[in-house]
């Protein structure tokens, strides 16, 4: 049992429709593996055992009479603690909601992936209200690197990161509005990909959507194969009747992606902060790759990028951070993280007026007109996730570090979709993931340039072990 937990969630689908495995043995495996890890890494705060084992049971039964299976037939997934289970609370990490009563429903994405036959199996850490690069908060404390417990797993869907780069699970649901999909993917050597804004629903996720940021950010899978995500977006996409921003956009499939017909733009120092060698190193490897299956390869920066810090806490701090203050108030929480805490001193600087306002949005405007510009000529664009590995535990606050943020926040401003995927690992056997973004609704595009790398980075482990 202990390599099935290893295995893509497509592939553990096919080993229940073969019959190779139960559901019930898999959710075992997968408990099992949860409670081996989740001591030193801290990933998962509600571990689901007993209404997982009860939906795998039921979901053994349905097979045994025949009945038509979904395509994540009997796969357990894990959630993300700011989006809605039901039967439990989602605390976003603060103090103010951990006595909420628990959730009558789950969330939109929930609700699709249970009917695609997958089954919830626990919770993961987060900071608190979202608001970090690292998960930790004052009710569940501080997850771990899985592949260096001194260090951060990222935020803010860290723990989602950790448990399945640890094997707790094989793919799951994170949440990105400056980067909290990617980074953790990134930090934690796993997939992940912010889709195109407007393209999920977020109905069920704390705190919910709204306000002028309500663009900035989307609900993402997350997974350790590219091919997983390929698989979960189909299942996730859709209007659900509440999310009124969900856009109703023609889905395409990866697979039908001509590589030899992209044109793809790498670049390695955005202009806000410049990337270390070996972070350097791996994004030239990248497309080196590429440019053996694709049309064309050049390395040139998208213009205005340099821009993308100032402009994501200008949109975020516009109010100073009164709005995640007077929710705070709302919800009860007194107690503040120290990570909440410097974050909202960073946005302090950026409260504006109305006229100031005005002026923060047409800058963003300006950005996103050069950068759709630009890409007319590219079909995706190669970068940095973070100019360097995973960070010591409590240094992404520090200024050096905080800037190198950028390179996630630039694709949350634009709204385009924005996949990472590992691709080479530090001196320190760190993983390092390069992110691969496109023009808005062309997800096939990024997921299959990610594909092929993918696939690539794990022929190339294969053949060292």
């Amino acid at each position: 049992m202990s390599g099935i937990v290893s295995l893509s969630a497509v592939e553990l689908a096919r080993w229940i429709r073969e019959r190779l495995i139960s559901a019930r043995d898999l959710i075992n495996a997968h408990l099992e593996r949860i409670a081996q890890v989740n001591p030193a890494l801290n990933a998962a705060v509600d571990v689901l055992s007993e209404s997982a084992r009860r939906k795998a049971q039921l979901a053994d039964e349905r097979q045994a009479r025949g009945e038509p299976l979904g395509p994540l037939h009997g796969v357990p997934f894990s959630v993300k603690d700011s989006i809605e289970v039901a039967g439990t609370v989602s605390t976003a990490g603060t103090l103010g909601l951990a006595k909420s009563a628990p959730a009558s429903r789950d969330a939109t994405l929930v609700a699709r992936m249970r009917a695609a036959g997958a089954i919830p199996i626990a919770k993961t850490n987060l900071p608190e209200l979202l608001f970090a690069f690292e998960s930790d908060n004052l009710i569940f404390g501080r997850t771990n690197n899985p592949y260096d417990v001194s260090r951060t797993c990222g935020g803010s869907s860290g723990g989602e990161a950790a448990l399945i780069a640890a094997c707790g699970s094989p793919l799951g649901l994170g949440s990105d509005a400056a980067g909290s999909v990617r980074l953790p993917a990134h930090f934690c050597g796993i997939a992940g990909i912010k889709p195109t804004s407007g393209r999920l629903a977020r109905t069920g996720h704390v705190p919910p959507a709204g306000g002028w940021i309500e663009s900035l950010w989307q609900i993402g899978p997350m997974a350790r194969r590219v091919e997983d995500l390929c698989a979960m977006l189909p299942i996730l996409l859709g209007a659900d009747g509440s999310d009124h921003t969900v856009a109703d956009v023609p889905y395409r499939d990866p697979s039908r992606v001509r590589l030899r017909d992209l044109r793809v733009a790498y670049f390695t120092d955005n202009g806000v902060a410049a990337a270390c060698a070996q972070t350097c190193a791996v994004v030239r490897a990248a497309a080196a790759r590429l440019s053996r299956e694709v049309a064309s390869v050049e390395e040139r920066r998208p213009p205005g990028i340099e821009q993308s810090y100032e402009l994501e806490m200008k949109m975020i701090g516009a109010d100073g951070g009164d709005g995640l203050r007077r929710y705070l108030e709302s919800v009860g929480s007194s107690r503040t993280h120290p990570l909440l805490d410097q974050w909202l001193a960073k946005l302090a600087p950026y409260r504006t007026t109305l006229e100031g306002f005005a002026g923060y949005w047409n800058s963003l405007d300006e950005l996103r007109a050069r950068m759709h510009a630009f890409v007319q000529n590219y079909d995706v664009l190669l970068s940095p996730v973070y100019p360097r590995p995973a960070l010591p535990h409590g240094a992404s606050t520090q200024d050096q570090n905080f800037v190198g943020f950028s390179y996630t926040m630039t694709y949350n401003l634009t709204g385009w979709p924005a996949v990472v995927v590992r691709y080479g690992e530090s001196p320190e056997h760190l993983p390092i993931g390069i992110q691969i973004a496109g023009r808005p609704w062309r997800e096939d595009l990024v997921l299959a340039a990610a594909l092929l790398l993918d696939t690539d980075h794990v022929q190339r482990r294969q053949d060292d072990v």
